[in-house]
């Protein structure tokens, strides 16, 4: 019994066999391989350009919003100055007119007063 030769793992392809399945892997689909390799390389180089691209877009996007955001703050800080000097003026007006108020009441008292007089 010590004779006895144990059987081959069958599921464990030799190197003899790995060799002779890829000749026949590549009698079968050589052509075909080759295409599906130039295919997606091609694929791929499409994929990295619009990557690139997209990268590209996104940054200008960005500059874009910068610029705006500095426009607009600037835009913002004039209208706010405008309106801070237009409320300034509003306020001295209004100041006025209460001055001219107190005024207008004190001579009314005085003619009143020469009219009762």
């Amino acid at each position: 019994m010590a004779d006895k030769k144990q059987p081959e793992d069958s599921s464990v392809p030799t190197v003899d066999s790995q060799s002779k399945l890829e000749a026949i892997k590549n009698l079968i689909f050589g052509e075909n391989i080759q295409q599906y390799n130039s295919e997606f390389e091609l694929l791929k180089k499409d994929i990295l350009d619009k990557r690139q691209e997209l990268h590209d877009l996104i940054e200008d996007t960005r500059e874009e919003l910068s610029k705006s955001i500095d426009s607009l703050t600037t835009d913002l800080s004039i209208r706010i100055t405008d309106l801070e000097n237009k409320l300034e003026e509003r306020l001295d007006d209004l100041e006025d007119q209460k001055t001219s108020r107190k005024m207008l009441g004190d001579a009314l008292v005085e003619l009143g007063k020469k009219i009762k007089a």
